[in-house]
């Protein structure tokens, strides 16, 4: 049997489902190709199980969203819950982590 924890992963993945409320939108820009692109903060309440022991996870999370799903999260409302589908990748000055989101998936 194989150690799940020390078993290479092939291919490696990076891939984020997330339920989050906006709590902070910035302005829309542009990126230099001349995309609308959007920087908002997200907040996100779960209840799991980890290690066969509940657990309250809350965390706040930058993200980040390009194109036509930037132009549609810039009419959301604030405080609206959204399931969204994303990759992780660093900030430009890669001091934190930013969710790329690339998909609102039906709630």
């Amino acid at each position: 049997m194989v150690d799940a924890v020390s078993a290479p992963v092939s291919p490696r993945f990076n891939e984020v489902v997330l339920t989050a409320s906006i709590v902070e939108r910035k302005a829309l820009r542009y990126t230099p190709a001349g995309l609308p692109a959007l920087d908002i903060g997200l907040h996100h309440e779960s209840d799991v199980v980890e290690a066969q022991q509940p657990r309250k996870v809350v965390c706040d999370i930058r993200a980040v969203a390009i194109g036509p799903l930037a132009e549609k999260l810039n009419r959301t409302d604030i405080g609206a819950e959204l399931k969204i589908k994303g990759f992780l990748g660093m900030t430009r000055n890669k001091r934190a982590l930013l969710l790329h989101i690339i998909e609102l998936l039906p709630n």
